[in-house]
């Protein structure tokens, strides 16, 4: 059991609270372990009606995984990967799977940094969730920044987002605040982060059996919403742009744009990953006509493939190990990305029967 994962059971409500504060609650392995030992108790519990998932810390609900930790453990053999390596993914997308069909509404109190595998846990499935943001949200898939692809149900939750607004974050890499989660379909509620702790305190002492209910009554009024974000003024832009087939053509068209928006996501895209920005595409365009389990079972696949090829090492060693933010990507240029190339991380890692994801339904 981690003790960066915190329990706790108040009238009918199951409380989890991720307390790695000073990681920015970036998950481990026992954190996954703890966690989903945790939701599976409580998913058959007749004495449980709600889970709400919430953080210790006012900076971050969830950072994504250690990626310290998939540096250590990808560099530790010629091949890119460890055993521990190989246990976190396929754990980590198993708890996205149970947190995807979680009986019981699933609550996740998303204030401040909300990142790749911090996602991972907040977006449960439509029957489920009740995503909620306040103004210190900062939400973002930012994987190709670290030669990584936007993981941990991506392909379904960020290709089932309005519009292009999906590939337009598993593009860019970029952060998005309370007004365009809500505008993206990535968040249900906004609420004032001053009142989260009232909201607390009303959910360990409620007796309501609708915790849809009780939240509902702490959000903000809809003439006090955020205004308009980033994303839904440029929402033309986004959707002229990123609906195109490559991201070749993508670039080339925002190129040809003059605005401040464009000129941004040009420049944000020059510094990822050429290669996993062309991954990426394909797995969103792949990801909107499968379901959760099938998109995870292609994650993890894809996955191996990316410390295989070294991509992730690089980029995690330049953003977090050396910090001299230069990342030597393999290809460097975009037009030097092969369709071989992208295709090698759609190709299975293991025969059907020997997937470890293999009973997902």
């Amino acid at each position: 059991m981690s003790q960066d994962i915190l329990s706790q059971v108040h009238r009918r409500i199951g409380f989890i609270t991720l307390n790695r504060a000073a990681a920015l609650n970036s998950l481990s392995l026992p954190m996954i372990r703890t966690m989903t030992e945790q939701l599976q108790a409580w998913r058959s519990d007749p004495a449980i009606d709600a889970v709400v998932v919430d953080s210790s810390s006012d900076k971050a609900f969830c950072a994504g995984g250690d990626i310290r930790f998939f540096h250590r453990a990808g560099s530790s053999t010629p091949a890119g990967g460890s055993a521990l390596l190989e246990d976190f993914f396929t754990e980590e997308y198993a708890l996205n799977h149970l947190v995807h069909h979680y009986p019981k509404p699933y609550v996740a109190l998303m204030n401040g940094i909300v990142m790749g595998g911090g996602m991972g846990i907040a977006q449960a499935g439509a029957a489920s969730r009740l995503r909620v943001v306040t103004e210190r949200t900062r939400m973002a898939m930012p994987e190709v920044n670290i030669g990584l692809f936007p993981d941990v149900g991506g392909s379904h939750f960020l290709s089932r987002a309005r519009g292009q607004v999906g590939t337009y974050l598993a593009l860019t890499g970029e952060a998005i605040g309370a007004a365009d989660a809500l505008f993206a379909g990535l968040a249900d509620v906004c609420l004032p982060s001053a009142r989260l702790e009232e909201l607390r305190a009303a959910l360990r002492q409620s007796h309501a059996d609708d915790v849809h209910a009780l939240i509902d009554r702490f959000a903000v009024s809809q003439d006090t919403l955020p205004a308009p974000g980033l994303l839904a003024v440029n929402e033309a832009a986004i959707e002229r742009h990123f609906s195109l087939a490559t991201v070749g053509e993508i670039m080339a068209s925002l190129g040809r744009d003059d605005s401040p928006f464009a000129r941004s996501c040009l420049q944000a895209m020059g510094r990822r990953s050429p290669l996993m920005m062309c991954v990426a595409l394909e797995q969103l365009r792949r990801g909107a006509g499968m379901h959760i389990a099938d998109c995870l079972r292609m994650e993890r696949s894809m996955m191996r493939c990316c410390f295989e090829q070294g991509e992730a090492l690089e980029g995690i060693r330049a953003l977090v190990i050396d910090k001299d933010n230069q990342p030597r990507w393999q290809p460097a240029r975009l037009d030097e990305v092969t369709e071989a190339m992208i295709a090698r991380f759609f190709e299975p890692a293991w025969p059907a029967h020997a997937h470890p994801l293999r009973d997902f339904v």
